[in-house]
C-alpha cells in the first residue's frame, strides 16, 4: 500500500513539474517574441502610414511590457531540474535506464542473477552517497542565500538533490529485493510493471538443462 502511494505521488510530481515547466516556457517565449515583434510592427507601420495598425501594436506591447515575466526562465529551469531527479529513480522503477548487458549476456543463467544484484547494489551505494554529499551540501547552505530572479532560499532548491538521490537509491533497493526474492526485474515497456527476466537474463534464473 505504502509503495503505491509513494509511486503515485512519484509519477504526479514528474506530470506536473513537466507540464508546469512547458506551459511556462511557451508562455515566456510568446511573451518575448510578442513583445518584439509588436515594436517592430509599430514601427514598420508608423512608417507606412498605418496609424490604426501602429497604435494597435504599440498598445499591445504597452500591454506585455508590463508583465514582468525576468523570473520564468529561472523557474522553468528549477522545475526541469527537479523533475530530472524524480525521473532518474522513476527510470529504476520501471528499468528504462540504458544498460550494457553484453557481459550478462555471456553468462550462465546461474551466473547472471549475482551480477545483476551487484550491479544494483552499485547503484544503490552510488546514490546513497550522492544523497547525503547533496544533504550535507543543503545543510551547510548559507541560510540567506537566495536565487537570482524569485530570491527563493537556495536550501530549498538545492534539497532535489538529496531527495532525488534517496528516492533512486530506494528504487534500486527495491529491485535488488525483487530480483533475490522473485527473480524478477524491471521490463522496459511494462512501466510500473514488475515483470519476470526474460533472456538474454532468463527467468527464473537457473541451472541450464543437463
Amino acid at each position: 500500500m505504502l509503495d503505491r502511494i509513494l509511486d503515485r505521488l512519484e509519477e504526479w510530481i514528474i506530470a506536473t513539474l513537466i507540464a508546469a515547466a512547458t506551459a511556462l516556457t511557451f508562455v515566456a517565449v510568446v511573451h518575448r517574441y510578442g513583445a518584439s515583434n509588436s515594436a517592430a510592427l509599430a514601427g514598420w507601420a508608423k512608417a507606412h502610414g498605418q496609424i490604426v495598425l501602429s497604435q494597435a501594436a504599440l498598445w499591445v506591447y504597452a500591454r506585455l511590457t508590463s508583465v514582468n515575466l525576468s523570473w520564468a526562465r529561472e523557474l522553468a529551469t528549477y522545475m526541469f531540474v527537479w523533475m530530472a531527479k524524480f525521473g532518474a529513480a522513476l527510470g529504476v522503477r520501471t528499468g528504462i535506464h540504458v544498460g550494457v548487458d553484453v557481459l550478462v549476456d555471456r553468462l550462465a543463467p546461474r551466473a547472471r542473477k549475482p551480477v545483476i544484484a551487484f550491479a544494483l547494489l552499485c547503484g544503490a551505494l552510488f546514490t546513497g552517497v550522492i544523497g547525503t554529499l547533496g544533504a550535507i551540501y543543503v545543510y551547510h547552505l548559507d541560510p540567506d542565500q537566495v536565487s537570482q530572479e524569485l530570491e527563493w532560499p537556495s536550501r530549498y532548491i538545492y534539497l532535489c538533490i538529496p531527495l532525488g538521490s534517496y528516492l533512486m537509491c530506494l528504487r534500486f533497493l527495491q529491485v535488488l529485493w525483487r530480483l533475490l526474492r522473485y527473480d524478477t526485474v524491471p521490463r522496459h515497456g511494462h512501466a510500473a510493471e514488475i515483470a519476470a527476466v526474460t533472456p538474454p537474463l532468463a527467468a527464473p534464473i537457473a541451472e541450464p538443462a543437463a
